[in-house]
């Protein structure tokens, strides 16, 4: 008989740390057995199992004067945790697997003015993604959605009673079945860019909850963000930078 014991109880010995701490790994998505992903911390896995953890950055501040920091966020790390480490009110979300541009508050007014500024759609957000299929030509999706909540978390899907919803997608690159588009999005609907590009046949890399294939992250990048005279920029990390520039 093979002997099998929770993912994370064998990875917090391999490790030498905690049981929350292994558990905690999992959940951020970062540990890999056999080149696939462990998806679930309690799931049975073999005794003799090998993990492969993936190596968390650090978030680093783009730029802070007395009202605002630009933070470049990595993926694996929510929003809530960046704001919560640096002590400072957070200004809008990105999802945890999501990299880029996050913004930070350090004045009250400043925030206030923010939220007005965010309603009025006066925020200009430009993201870029890694999806499957050949995008050949500029799509603009306006399909309402529509958020559920499910035991897995927020689920998003095209409805016709959904809230109103713009996304703009405009073809950068093109490798084998893969492609890498830039996105605008005029509204911050819950995974509006997810999805929207799901709806259109075209989901992102990495994003199985949303159609996507098997990858080592969901694929977005926060790239730009411009608000209140402020324009912030996040370099995308190789796994984008390299996407069509292979030899």
């Amino acid at each position: 008989m093979i002997e099998t014991d929770k993912a994370y109880k064998l990875l917090a010995l391999q490790e030498g740390i905690s049981n929350r701490s292994a558990k905690d790994l999992i959940d951020r998505g970062v540990v890999y057995a056999q080149g696939k992903k462990i998806l679930v911390a309690r799931s049975d896995v073999k005794a003799d199992t090998t993990f492969r953890v993936e190596k968390l950055k650090k978030a680093k501040i783009i730029f802070e004067d007395d009202k605002i920091a630009a933070i470049d966020k990595p993926p694996f790390m929510t929003a809530e945790e960046i704001a919560q480490s640096f002590g400072l009110t957070l200004l809008h979300r990105l999802d945890k697997e999501t990299s880029g541009v996050l913004l930070l508050s350090k004045d009250e007014e400043f925030t206030q003015k923010v939220i007005s500024a965010f309603r009025a759609g006066k925020v200009s957000k430009t993201y870029l993604a890694i999806v499957g299929g050949n995008v050949a030509e500029p799509l603009r999706i306006d399909t309402p959605l529509i958020v559920t909540k499910t035991k897995s978390g927020a689920f998003t899907k095209v409805a016709k009673d959904g809230q109103s919803a713009l996304t703009i997608v405009t073809p950068r690159f093109v490798e084998g079945k893969n492609s890498m588009v830039e996105i605008s999005i005029e509204t911050g609907r819950t995974h509006q860019i997810r999805a929207h590009l799901k709806s259109v046949g075209f989901p992102v890399i990495g994003d199985e909850k949303y159609g996507g294939k098997a990858g080592n992250r969901i694929m977005l990048h926060a790239w730009k963000i411009s608000l209140l005279g402020y324009d912030f920029t996040s370099p995308p990390s190789d796994e984008f930078a390299k996407f069509g520039k292979q030899a």
